[in-house]
């Protein structure tokens, strides 16, 4: 799909949040004519994906900053504190310091709440089971939710400094966003907030910008799938353990007495993903997509 065919459509991701790809520089095109600078078109010895599946394997990155996606993003402020550190885009972001704060809020429905991971202290895994604690919470989500709103509009109609009349507001209010990012640093974000270990809201708009920026560069993002998301890396004492094991001695027992207890599980999950590995399916659905013309945050 071309790029021009979703720009300014704006793609729903959670209950009330978006993002949009309002403008974009360059693609694979562009990159390709970049790169090829350094020895100009009378040396082409390769097709133009193939040198573009180069540059990314070989992580030659100067040539992918020649692209450049601008996207508009709603998203509630606890993953907008995760996005934001990102420090490699250029942010206007809504004020409500300018202007009052935006008067919708991130819902958890009752069958979504996620419990705590028992390895990774920052992570979730499995769902709530217990439908009736669920669905109390889901109430009292939306009780408290209502309750800072109405504090926060009752201070602003008492004249309250609206950079003070929103100290009390949670997590769940919606932000809104301009985000630019040049092609390669867009991969490395895409290579952390995609992956299954990042918080699912913010997995949730990344694959949405993946999908938007495999319209814009889809050899470049395709390359991106092969060579890093989907690839596996090995620390100097994970290679030795490999190479032991696949060409000396495989049915020696394993020495990891210098690895620690985390870097044996994880080397483990490494060797478990060696197999054949499904690439994620990068297809838009239009059909879910708002015009150009819609209005955000509108009853």
């Amino acid at each position: 799909m071309k790029a021009e065919l979703v720009k300014g459509l704006y793609f729903p991701v959670l209950d009330q949040g978006f993002v949009s790809l309002v403008d974009y520089m360059g693609g694979d095109a562009a990159i390709v004519e970049a790169a090829r600078t350094s020895h100009w078109k009378k040396n082409k010895k390769s097709s133009d994906r193939d040198l573009l599946r180069l540059l990314v394997r070989h992580r030659h990155t100067s040539p992918l900053e020649m692209c450049e996606l601008v996207f508009h993003i709603a998203m509630p402020m606890d993953a907008w504190r995760q996005h934001i550190r990102h420090r490699t885009a250029s942010v206007s972001e809504y004020s409500t310091r300018y202007s009052e704060a935006i008067d919708a809020m991130a819902r958890t429905a009752s069958n979504a709440w996620r419990l705590q991971a028992t390895k990774n202290r920052q992570g979730s895994e499995g769902f709530l089971q217990d439908p009736s604690i669920s669905k109390q919470l889901t109430i009292r989500e939306f009780d408290l939710q209502t309750f800072a709103q109405e504090v926060y509009k009752e201070r602003v109609a008492h004249g309250i400094a609206l950079e003070q009349a929103r100290k009390d507001l949670p997590l769940s209010t919606y932000t809104l966003a301009y985000w630019k990012i040049d092609l390669h640093n867009l991969m490395h974000y895409l290579t952390l907030r995609c992956d299954s270990h990042a918080q699912k809201e913010i997995r949730d708009y990344a694959w949405v910008m993946a999908k938007l920026a495999n319209t814009v560069a889809p050899d470049v993002i395709g390359a991106w799938i092969d060579y890093h998301f989907c690839s596996v890396t090995f620390s100097r004492h994970e290679r030795r353990e490999l190479k032991r094991k696949l060409i000396h001695d495989y049915l020696a027992p394993s020495d990891f007495s210098d690895f620690t207890t985390r870097e044996i599980e994880e080397f483990k999950s490494k060797v478990d993903r060696l197999g054949d590995v499904t690439p994620p399916d990068l297809t838009l659905n239009v059909e879910d997509a708002f015009p150009a013309s819609w209005e955000p945050f509108k009853e």
